[in-house]
């Protein structure tokens, strides 16, 4: 099995998983396309806590572009030890892969709990507060319950779908970096570079 190949797959991955989690955090600021329900501070406090666009942005592209740019050809030394490289350059992706996880776990948390607190509206009586923050998140089993928000039109929909968008590819990138700290352990602990073709021997 080439670990550094799978390395390099999993940074791709991730890079395309960071850029939907920034989007959609950055369209979680414009229900209906609109800037003054920012500017009003109209919106859910989990939207100011930025989980998409830096633990699952921004934080997330870190251990991506270090993937990346693992080379497979590169069998530099390390620790005084000719045949080492590939090994350290292995072991130090695991580093990358755990800040990761912290930058995806983050957003997953802040994700789960924008869901289960539901949006900021504006409801009846044209009183702006968290609706739905009594039912626990039983309102997104309940479609029903969401013409409670009358302002701003169709944000129940807008929030439950972009909040679970963030929630979804942030559970992706934990995985494809667990799955990178255990690719790195196995390929520093096992494997070795021998001329210009990789070689892993445990």
């Amino acid at each position: 099995m080439c670990y550094v190949k799978c390395a390099r797959y999993i940074g791709y991955s991730l890079v395309w998983a960071a850029v939907f989690c920034i989007v959609a955090n950055a369209l979680l600021y414009f229900p209906n396309g609109e800037t003054k329900y920012a500017t009003e501070d109209h919106l859910s406090r989990f939207v100011w806590y930025f989980a998409g666009i830096v633990g699952g942005g921004l934080l997330m592209l870190l251990p991506a572009f270090v993937f990346i740019g693992m080379d497979e050809e590169d069998c530099c030394g390390c620790c005084g030890y000719e045949n080492y490289g590939k090994r350290c350059s292995m072991l130090s992706s695991v580093l990358a892969a755990l800040i990761g996880i912290v930058g995806s776990a983050y957003c997953v948390i802040v994700a789960s709990l924008g869901l289960a607190e539901g949006p900021k509206c504006s409801d009846a009586n044209g009183v702006w507060n968290y609706t739905f923050a009594s039912t626990e998140g039983q309102y997104l089993l309940n479609s029903s319950m969401w013409s409670k928000c009358y302002e701003p039109k169709h944000i129940v929909e807008w929030h439950v779908t972009l909040f679970s968008i963030l929630l979804a590819f942030a559970a992706v990138e934990f995985i494809l970096c667990l799955i990178q700290v255990i690719n790195g352990m196995l390929g520093g602990l096992c494997g070795y570079c021998c001329s210009r073709q990789q070689q892993y021997n445990c």
